[in-house]
């Protein structure tokens, strides 16, 4: 067991109060998802996202680090009566084979050399909706390492190979009270 998976073991060991939901870039355009297709939500935690995508009929993987997250998603998406496969898998080291998917999700979690094989693991116009914690945030929310953050405009650069549909970064401009803050979200199409 690596320290990283005994760090989210760890965590997740905790008890869930409500389960979480999705991410705000999955719920706001789940419209653009296909209405059939093989789904990945890479490092999952709770697997809010492959629940959401599950319910919708997507065929859906869910690969996280930790197995106490899986085994927590587990016991939610037989409660909810869905399907989908869980597996515990470190993406980072064993990422996702080349035109395996038709939609690949991603939130909270930013590992840069990874995105190379998102843009690979897509099949021909398959889409990546990613979000993530920024550096140019209004408050602590998030991580503190600047290494889990991303730069101003970064996801851009970091999927630059795709078609943007949507893209969102509000940072610290204007009035930080409002708005959409501290995350970046997108969502790519493969040509």
């Amino acid at each position: 067991m690596t320290g990283i998976q005994q760090k989210w073991d760890k965590r997740y060991r905790e008890p869930v109060g409500n389960y979480p939901e999705p991410a705000w870039v999955l719920q706001q355009n789940q419209h653009l998802l296909p209405g059939h297709g093989n789904v990945v939500d890479l490092a999952c935690g709770l697997g809010a996202n492959a629940l959401l995508m599950a319910s919708l009929g997507l065929q859906v993987q869910a690969w996280d680090i930790s197995g106490e997250a899986l085994a927590k998603l587990s016991i939610e998406a037989e409660r909810r009566q869905l399907d989908l496969s869980i597996e515990q898998r470190d993406v980072s080291i064993m990422p996702p084979a080349p035109e395996s998917f038709d939609v690949i999700v991603i939130s909270q979690f930013l590992d840069r050399p990874l995105c190379q094989h998102i843009v690979n693991a897509l099949k021909p116009d398959g889409l990546v909706f990613y979000q993530t914690f920024c550096r140019d945030k209004p408050d602590n929310k998030g991580p503190q390492n600047p290494e889990f953050l991303l730069a101003d405009n970064e996801l851009l650069d970091l999927f630059a190979s795709l078609r943007i549909r949507v893209y969102r970064e509000e940072a610290l401009l204007g009035d930080t009270r409002q708005g959409w803050r501290n995350q970046a979200m997108l969502v790519a199409q493969k040509s």
